[in-house]
């Protein structure tokens, strides 16, 4: 009996394991098929021949690149879009949070303002009255657009609520015991004990602001405001069939027209995420777990 249970053991495991492995493979295999098409010559890339190495491995694409002013104008924006957004969406949200964690009869104006972020959550306004929205502080073709528009994301604000709530009320009487205020209290005290899942959402808000490619698509009017996610977007779409285009679009799509090349810059638009992820992953179960959980 005890036999037969170790060895329903080993092959449950044997199983899990390589399940586990087939699916890791398959996440990571987009990765390496990106990284396989900007090594291959163009004339593989566009037979479609690539599938699981490199044809006719040539670095020619990322040679291109290193010339490309456009992409890097991009690039530069996307990061001062991350940099920027995250330390002003960060604020809001803490700022937000804090007060949202304590009761109604600390804070009388918490229901109300929770039943708002909820209707929030649950129902857009659609795109039209947000464009005009941005549109009426003049914003549109402005880099401030692609932070402010969309810079208070209400379940990054209800997960750190809730990680607020749950932490030990003593800390904070002692502190008004000591004489701090609200603000030395949030800054000084409440943050510092929240590292884990302020880190959480950091990554979530920093991820967001570098993935995100329709404020770009739909608030910029020129080519050279565009962040990396949209500029990659506009290389990559395909042109329905049935439209017309100038002779100055298809000189365009010609150039942009090289998969390899249009690969390369869709993985070095994956390696900074990739390189801040380790650094956070840490934080980010613990701080969805803690977070999720309601006083």
């Amino acid at each position: 009996m005890i036999e037969n249970k170790t060895v329903g053991s080993v092959v449950f495991k044997i199983f899990n394991y390589t399940l586990l492995t087939i699916l890791a493979l398959s996440c990571l295999y987009p990765l390496w098929y990106e990284l396989c098409m900007s090594l291959s010559n163009k004339l593989a890339t566009d037979s479609g021949l690539v599938t699981f190495y490199p044809i006719g491995l040539t670095t020619r694409s990322y040679e291109l690149i290193m010339g490309d002013g456009i992409f890097w104008n991009s690039f530069l924006i996307s990061v001062m879009r991350v940099v920027i957004g995250t330390i002003w969406t960060m604020a809001i949200i803490i700022m937000m949070a804090y007060p949202l964690s304590k009761s109604s009869r600390v804070y009388k104006p918490r229901t109300i303002l929770m039943w708002v972020l909820v209707f929030c959550m649950l129902f857009s306004g659609g795109t039209v009255p947000w464009y005009i929205t941005v549109s009426k502080y003049g914003l549109i073709n402005n880099f401030f657009a692609l932070i402010v528009a969309g810079s208070v994301p209400v379940f990054n604000v209800l997960l750190l609520m809730n990680f607020f709530r749950n932490l030990p009320k003593d800390i904070e009487e002692a502190a008004v015991v000591d004489g701090a205020g609200p603000w030395r209290i949030l800054w000084q005290i409440i943050v510092p004990c929240s590292v884990p899942v302020i880190a959480t959402v950091v990554l979530f808000t920093s991820v967001g602001f570098w993935n995100e490619y329709f404020q770009g698509l739909v608030l910029m009017q020129t080519q050279d405001k565009y962040p990396l996610q949209t500029y990659i977007r506009q290389i990559t779409v395909q042109i329905p069939v049935g439209v017309t285009l100038t002779a100055e679009q298809y000189q365009q799509l010609a150039q942009n027209s090289n998969k390899g090349l249009d690969a390369a810059k869709v993985f070095i638009a994956m390696i900074p995420m990739l390189v801040v992820y380790p650094f956070l992953q840490k934080y980010f179960v613990s701080g969805i777990m803690l977070g999720a959980v309601k006083g």
